[in-house]
């Protein structure tokens, strides 16, 4: 039972570490948790999951939100599918609302990053947005006419699985060329460790191994005015600025909202991005502007979100 103001948990339960955060109604971070997610192991992740939850818990929490990187199935809290972990048919509502006795939603992460970005950060106010989480690979949310959209079974959002480029790099939902294979974190990375082997500059930034290179290192390289890393990192903005452009013609939203993982990156993608945004939308001098903007609630828009989400539909 709660006592006073309604609290819940909120956690981003991604491939590298679980983010647990426990915020009240207007969205001020009470405590915090974060532990390494053991990503190849399922039910090891799952009991990580459930002791970040139970860490950060008190008497005031209501409800608690999961997000979780994948196809979350509305109604049920199932993780049916993650395409950069070892995850398949998760029962992930049902062994956190075991286990606290409290109501569950669990959703995609980006789903319910675009819906903290909507209630309390960058998008505050527009009843139509669309949210593109840049890491590893791209996600995506969706706001249509003020309402969280999940479509028929909750996959809506998957947007880093356009194909773009039909024998590209390899992706980890099993396609070859989709739009997060070229335009995300990983594709920093990749351009940046193929580079490193003929360019000896850049190679050295990561003790001479190029397959030690990272995207933060291309970024710190291309911010400290190194051309071989700022042309990767521009590249790889374009054609993030090209892919929203696509989804802008689909979707005519009022703003796009950029978050994720690249922070490292962040600054130096957004410029290139809406420079190819603004040459390839359609009718782009006879159409209202559609602000490109970074997310304002950073690495925790994700776990804030799918908190104030449990807050929002709990029974």
């Amino acid at each position: 039972m709660t006592v006073g103001n309604p609290q819940a948990v909120g956690v981003d339960v991604g491939g590298t570490k679980v983010n647990a955060l426990r915020i009240d109604a207007e969205g001020a971070i009470l405590a915090r948790e974060v532990v390494a997610t053991p990503a190849d192991d399922m039910d090891a992740t799952l009991d990580v999951l459930v002791d970040a939850v139970r860490t950060v818990s008190d008497e005031h929490v209501a409800a608690v939100g999961v997000g979780a990187a994948g196809l979350v199935e509305t109604g049920t809290g199932v993780l049916r599918f993650a395409p950069n972990l070892a995850w398949r048919n998760v029962p992930l509502a049902q062994v956190v609302a075991t286990a606290m006795s409290l109501p569950v939603v669990v959703d995609n992460d980006c789903t319910v990053a675009a819906y903290g970005e909507f209630r309390l950060g960058a998008a505050r106010g527009h009843g139509d947005v669309l949210y593109v989480g840049v890491g590893t690979g791209i996600g995506g949310g969706l706001i249509a006419a003020g309402r969280l959209y999940r479509g028929a079974h909750g996959f809506a959002g998957e947007i880093g699985h356009t194909i773009v480029e039909p024998e590209g790099p390899v992706c980890g939902c099993g396609n070859k060329g989709c739009w997060e294979t070229v335009a995300s974190g990983s594709a920093i990375t990749r351009e940046g460790r193929a580079a490193a082997r003929t360019d000896p500059e850049l190679a050295a930034r990561a003790g001479g191994d190029p397959d030690a290179v990272t995207g933060e290192i291309v970024a710190v390289a291309a911010r400290e005015g190194d051309p071989v890393a700022a042309a990767i990192v521009s590249r790889v903005g374009r054609r993030l600025g090209e892919g929203i452009a696509g989804l802008v013609n689909t979707l005519d939203p009022q703003i796009v909202v950029v978050g994720g993982g690249v922070a490292a990156a962040a600054d130096l993608l957004m410029g290139p991005a809406r420079e190819a945004y603004a040459a390839t939308v359609e009718g782009g001098g006879y159409r209202p502007d559609v602000p490109i903007v970074p997310a304002a609630l950073g690495a925790d828009a994700a776990a804030i979100g799918a908190a104030v989400l449990a807050l929002d539909e709990r029974a």
